[in-house]
């Protein structure tokens, strides 16, 4: 086949085609690529893959790789175990056991202490939409103050970074990364659209995280919390970050008064609800306001007549 046949066949570039022939060429695989009119990608007759071929480190890093909670997440968990099952019955007996060894010795988490599991009710809609190449209408919730908003999008691929899941998706003639547990409403389109050409995520991901790491505006919070309950403050914001706050100056010498920087607003509303009444927010106003308006919601669920309502 020639590579444009290859490309269309496979919905990807054309560049795309040639780069996987040179990677598999390296990996071994005796497979070539001839230009001309009179060329195309071929493999040489006779060759079959070899699962016996793996080596006993290759075999072990099979099942190390295995990541079940996203996969089951993108809607793949029953594949992802045939699929394991498949290649454990493949292995000869002095490698199965090798693989099994690593299985039952490291475990991946992804996520960090103290993240609550988000929920994701379109993430495998979003899976299908990348795989299938198709334009989705998306309601997205830009944050605590900004409101929803509607796009027209072409996802072009799903990222989990820290246990979170990101879609980096082109708007317009823009590519943008959203975070999948804010969006709120998923339409998939029976259009396709077109990839960019010569499109890579993982390159795309390791530029755009590195200029975003370069010139993120980071959301300041000050907090005044009694000496007596700053145990709460590891809980409620991480360890991470409360390795990096700075101690301000208190007049009291039973309060302790930090600075600590948030990559969200999300991130500083959350942990700002969690300490609750064991800390009191100073800066910034906004989300003074914020939890104003959470705390005046809850007292009026729990006003008199309602099913729960107050004591007196």
């Amino acid at each position: 086949m020639t590579a444009a046949e290859l490309a269309d066949e496979l919905e990807v570039s054309v560049r795309t085609i040639y780069r996987d022939v040179e990677a598999l060429a390296e990996a071994g695989v005796p497979i070539y690529a001839e230009r001309g009119p009179h060329g195309g990608v071929r493999l040489v007759d006779g060759y079959r893959t070899r699962l016996t071929g793996l080596t006993a480190e290759e075999a072990e890093a099979v099942f190390l790789s295995g990541v079940p909670g996203p996969a089951a997440e993108l809607g793949l968990g029953t594949v992802v175990a045939a699929a394991r099952l498949k290649v454990m019955a493949a292995l000869p007996p002095e490698l199965r056991t090798r693989a099994s060894r690593v299985a039952e010795r490291f475990h991946l988490d992804a996520p960090g202490w103290f993240q609550p599991d988000e929920r994701l009710p379109f993430l495998e809609a979003l899976a299908g939409a990348v795989w299938d190449t198709r334009r989705i209408q998306v309601r997205y919730r830009r944050g605590e103050r900004a409101g929803d908003v509607d796009r027209v999008l072409d996802p072009l691929g799903l990222v989990l970074k820290g246990g979170i899941w990101y879609l980096v998706a082109r708007s317009g003639e823009d590519i943008r990364t959203y975070r999948v547990s804010r969006v709120r409403d998923v339409q998939v389109q029976p259009e396709r659209f077109e990839r960019p050409d010569g499109f890579d995520l993982a390159e795309h991901w390791a530029s755009s995280t590195a200029a975003y790491e370069r010139t993120r505006d980071l959301v300041e919070v000050v907090l005044r919390v009694p000496i007596a309950r700053t145990e709460a403050l590891g809980d409620a914001v991480g360890s991470r970050l409360l390795s990096q706050a700075v101690r301000l100056a208190d007049p009291s010498p039973d309060h302790l008064r930090i600075r600590i920087l948030f990559d969200w607003a999300d991130e500083a509303v959350t942990a700002a609800v969690r300490l609750g009444g064991d800390a009191e927010v100073l800066e910034p106003d906004w989300l003074r306001r914020v939890l104003i308006d959470k705390a005046e919601a809850i007292l009026a669920t729990y006003a008199v007549g309602s099913a729960a309502a107050r004591p007196g």
